[in-house]
């Protein structure tokens, strides 16, 4: 078993999984607004199944994955935010670290993601010795390219693919190295 990870910001909390995340996070997360990109809300038992079976496995067997984002204040489970690595089998990024957000939508626009994401970087690059970090979504999903931009990386049309999982077209792939990250931090 993994060390467990707990990163602090001004405002959040990023920590590993429990089983009691599961249900809040699925309630406020597996919404048709925060899953429009995503395919549309999950089926209750697959959703559950994919925070099992992905999320709170991947924190297990390697130490980190998309954890658990709590408002420091009030402890209100916000989402998840954090690192992965892509799996999209036959995906130019597939083995690269990934970093991935996904918010209750109660918590969009206050900076959370941004705040989030910046602690993940953090972790990739300083304790997983990351080269690269990869971020991936889709074109029409302009709220999720606009904080990969604000958070330094660059568009990668040149990765882009068609992914299994990505109903709503072509996966977009934007990027940072660790002397980006390190220039600019």
């Amino acid at each position: 078993m993994a060390e467990p990870v707990v990163i602090g910001t001004e405002r959040l909390v990023l920590r590993d999984w429990r089983e009691a995340d599961v249900e809040p996070f699925l309630r406020h997360t597996n919404t048709p607004a925060v899953m429009r990109w995503l395919g549309g809300p999950a089926k209750p038992e697959e959703a559950v199944e994919r925070i099992r079976s992905r999320v709170m496995r991947w924190q297990e067997e390697r130490g980190f994955t998309f954890w658990v984002v709590e408002r420091r204040c009030d402890g209100a489970l916000l989402g998840f935010c954090g690192i992965k690595i892509a799996d999209d089998e036959g995906a130019p990024v597939e083995g690269e670290y990934e970093i991935g957000w996904r918010l209750r939508e109660d918590a969009w626009g206050q900076g959370y993601a941004k705040e989030a994401a910046l602690a993940s970087l953090d972790f990739a690059f300083a304790r997983l010795g990351a080269p690269r970090v990869v971020a991936l979504t889709v074109e029409e999903n302009a709220p999720s390219w606009g904080l990969m931009r604000r958070l330094g990386m660059t568009r990668r049309p040149d990765l882009d693919y068609v992914g299994p999982d990505w109903s709503e077209g072509p996966v977009i792939v934007y990027a940072i190295g660790r002397e980006e990250w390190t220039a600019r931090n």
